[in-house]
């Protein structure tokens, strides 16, 4: 007699995109919103939530990094002098937060995820 048992799962919510801000909705199900959590993609210098590709563009070019054309499916930014590679989806409502902590980490000093 063996004693498997199905490993438990707990989902932790749903990623919402919405108006160019990503938020997590802990309990999809639930009537109140007090579970939600927006997720942005700040502009450290300025302050400034990035709220489109152009605007995102304009602040990475402003640091170094250089647009790549080759696949339309993708936005691609090279930084010359390093092997970094920023890969975004072309749809801006498909920036998610994984993406967003790539730029982050890339980009230490001038990008940082927030709440919103």
């Amino acid at each position: 007699m063996s004693s498997e048992s199905e490993p438990k799962t707990s989902e932790p919510g749903v990623w919402v995109f919405k108006n160019g801000v990503m938020r997590l909705v802990e309990n999809p199900g639930s009537e109140q919103m007090s579970t939600v959590r927006w997720k942005a993609l700040m502009h450290t210098p300025s302050g400034k939530v990035v709220s489109s590709y152009s605007a995102l563009e304009s602040e990475l070019r402003a640091l170094g990094w250089e647009r790549y054309y080759e696949d339309p499916a993708l936005l691609q930014f090279h930084k010359r002098g390093s092997l970094d590679l920023i890969s975004l989806p072309s749809d801006f409502s498909h920036f998610a937060s994984v993406h967003m902590y790539d730029i982050v980490i890339k980009n230490r000093d001038s990008f940082r995820v927030v709440d919103f």
